[in-house]
């Protein structure tokens, strides 16, 4: 059983069975769809969510995975359909170095003390600190 306060870690294989689940924002509204997801290199836990937005060809963008919920083939996003539109775009076949993962932290304001941005803060400028899942 997890302490007060601290998140359940998910399985790569868990989050992997997400994609195709439709996203929905906290207040309801369809974002997109899961189209993949980032692992920390260290220790092989799902960091990020990748998430096509809008229909085929939309574009893609990485948002907390511990800020995520999944039932019944659809996931929810505990942020607002404004943040997750305008959050900063990734690339789902490259890694994320340290700097940009601290750059989409704060845009959904994940300070570096706290969550995954304190994971990354230590680790050396230009280090791949999220690959691919």
């Amino acid at each position: 059983m997890a302490e007060a306060g601290t998140a359940t870690a998910l399985s790569a294989e868990a989050v992997g069975s997400w994609i195709g689940y439709g996203v929905d924002d906290i207040e309801g509204s369809t974002v997109g769809q899961v189209h993949g997801f980032f692992v920390d290199p260290e220790s092989g836990e799902p960091s990020w969510l990748i998430v096509r937005q809008g229909r085929l060809r939309g574009t893609l963008v990485a948002v907390p995975l511990r800020d995520c919920a999944a039932a019944v083939d659809r996931v929810w996003i505990a942020h607002g359909l404004d943040a997750i539109r305008d959050a900063p775009v990734v690339d789902p076949s490259r890694p994320l170095l340290r700097e940009h993962e601290l750059t989409i932290c704060a845009h959904f304001g994940i300070g570096e003390r706290v969550g995954r941005a304190a994971e990354v803060a230590g680790r050396g400028e230009g280090v791949v600190t999220s690959l691919p899942g």
